[in-house]
C-alpha cells in the first residue's frame, strides 16, 4: 500500500533507503574490486535483504558472507549460493550447517580452534560433499580468530588441510579488520588495512612453504575497503558490508562523504515544550538503537538531523526523542507538530535491525519495500507449528517461512 507514497506520508518512525545512493555505493565497491583484480564477497548483515544482496552481487546471487544461520537459510531460499557463515562455526547447531552444506553448491564455515575441526570430522557430510573451511585469523581486531604469528595457527591450518581431506577442505584464511573502526581519516584506515593485509599474506606464504595449499585469502571492513591499498591486489577477495548504506559513523571515520549515506530514519514532531526549548519526536531508541551514545556523546551521538545542523538529539527513551537547538533558541514555527524530520543514524547495521521493513525511495516517492530476515535460527512459527520436528539436518532443508506462515520465495 505504500508503493508510490510520498516520504512525508509514511508512518513514522520509518527507515528509508535512497535507491540511487545505494546503487552508486554498490557499483563503486564492485569497481574497486575490479580495479584490484579481487573478488567481492559482500557481507549482508547490514541490510539482511534479498534485494540488498542482489544489489551487492550485481544480480549474480553468488558469493556472500552472512552472520547468522537464519540469514544463510533466508538467502539460500532466495536462490543465493556460495555462502560463507562469517562466524565461528556453531558446533551446537552443526546439523543446520550440515543441511546447508549438502543443499548448496558451496556453504563455507569459519573455525579458529581444534575442537571445532574435530566436530566437523565427527559429522561427515557424505554424498561426495566436504566441509568447506576457512581459518579465522585475528590480525589485531581482538575478537574471534587465531593470531597468525601463533605457531598454533599454522598447526591448525595444517590439520584442516591434511587430517581428513576426504571430509574437510581448507579453502582459505579470513580476517576482519574491524580495528579500522577506531580510526579517523583515510591514512590511519589504510595503515591498519596494510598491517592486516601483510599479516594475512605472510601467513599464506608460511602455509605454502609448509606444503599447505591455501587458495583464498580474504580481509574486509567497510573502512578498509572504501580506501583500498595496492597490496590488497595480492588477496583473492574482500568482504565489506556496511558500504551499501554507509552511516554517520562511516562519515566520521572518513570512509565516505555525507552524500554517500543512503539510510535515514524519518520521525514526526509530536510535541512542543517551550519552557524546555525542546521538540518531542516519535523516534526513540527502539527505532534507532543507542549505538553512538558512548564516549561521552550521549543521545547526540546516536544520530544527526539531516539538513538541520542546528538541532541536537538530547534525549532518547524507548519510543520518544528530544531535540534542542544548539544555540538555545528553538524556533517552534519552523517545526510544527506533524512535520517530518530525517535522522542520519550513527550505525546503519544496528538501526536497520530495529525495523521490519525498509522504504526504498527515488525522487521523493517509495519505489520498493525491502523485508529483512530476523532472528538467529528457526522461524518462531516453525517451532510453534511443528513440535514434532526439530531444527536438525532435515529441517535445515525446508524453506524459510514468514512469521504468518507464508512460505517466502
Amino acid at each position: 500500500m505504500w508503493l508510490g507514497a510520498l516520504l512525508d506520508t509514511l508512518p513514522t518512525p520509518a527507515l528509508t533507503i535512497d535507491r540511487t545512493t545505494a546503487h552508486r555505493n554498490a557499483e563503486r565497491m564492485r569497481e574497486r574490486c575490479r580495479a584490484l583484480g579481487v573478488r567481492l564477497r559482500p557481507h549482508v548483515k547490514t541490510h539482511k535483504t534479498l534485494e540488498g544482496g542482489l544489489l551487492a552481487t550485481g544480480g549474480t546471487r553468488r558469493g556472500i558472507a552472512v552472520s547468522t544461520l537464519a540469514e544463510a537459510r533466508f538467502f539460500a531460499d532466495g536462490g543465493f549460493d556460495d555462502i560463507l557463515l562469517a562466524y565461528p562455526v556453531p558446533t551446537a547447531r552443526l546439523e543446520e550447517c550440515a543441511g546447508l552444506a549438502r543443499r548448496l553448491d558451496a556453504f563455507h564455515v569459519l573455525l579458529d580452534r581444534p575442537e571445532a575441526l574435530a566436530s566437523l570430522r565427527q559429522r561427515p557430510l557424505g554424498h561426495g560433499k566436504r566441509w568447506l573451511v576457512w581459518l579465522k585469523l585475528d590480525c589485531g581486531n581482538g575478537r574471534a580468530g587465531v593470531r597468525p604469528t601463533d605457531p598454533a595457527a599454522l598447526e591448525l591450518a595444517q590439520a584442516i588441510a591434511n587430517d581428513a581431506p576426504e571430509e574437510v577442505t581448507l579453502v582459505g584464511v579470513y580476517a576482519h579488520c574491524g580495528n579500522t573502526y577506531g580510526c579517523s581519516g583515510a591514512d590511519t584506515i589504510q595503515a591498519i588495512a596494510r598491517t592486516t593485509t601483510n599479516a594475512v599474506l605472510s601467513f599464506v606464504a608460511a602455509l605454502r612453504q609448509a606444503g599447505v595449499p591455501c587458495p583464498q585469502a580474504s580481509i574486509g571492513s567497510t573502512p578498509s575497503c572504501s580506501h583500498p591499498i595496492p597490496e590488497m591486489s595480492q588477496l583473492t577477495e574482500l568482504h565489506p558490508g556496511n558500504y551499501i548504506f554507509y552511516d554517520l559513523q562511516q562519515t566520521q571515520l572518513g570512509s565516505c562523504q555525507p552524500q554517500d549515506v543512503a539510510i535515514r530514519v524519518l520521525t514526526r514532531v509530536i510535541g512542543h515544550y517551550a519552557h524546555r526549548g525542546q521538540l518531542l519526536v516519535d523516534c526513540g531508541w527502539a527505532a534507532l538503537s543507542l549505538h553512538g551514545a558512548g564516549a561521552g556523546q550521549g543521545p547526540q551521538g546516536c544520530a544527526a538531523i539531516d539538513g538541520h545542523p542546528e538541532l541536537r538529539l538530547v534525549g532518547l527513551t524507548q519510543e520518544h526523542g528530544l531535540l534542542e537547538h544548539a544555540g538555545g533558541q528553538m524556533d517552534f514555527g519552523r517545526f510544527p507538530v506533524g512535520s517530518v524530520l530525517a535522522l542520519i543514524p550513527y550505525h546503519a547495521c544496528a538501526t536497520a535491525a530495529m525495523h521490519p521493513v525498509y522504504y526504498v525511495h527515488e525522487e521523493g516517492k517509495v519505489v520498493a519495500l525491502w523485508h529483512p530476515v530476523r532472528g538467529w535460527s528457526c522461524n518462531p512459527a516453525e517451532i510453534l507449528t511443528a513440535n514434532t520436528r526439530s531444527c536438525n539436518h532435515a529441517e535445515a532443508l525446508q524453506p524459510c517461512r514468514h512469521p504468518m506462515g507464508i512460505t517466502r520465495s
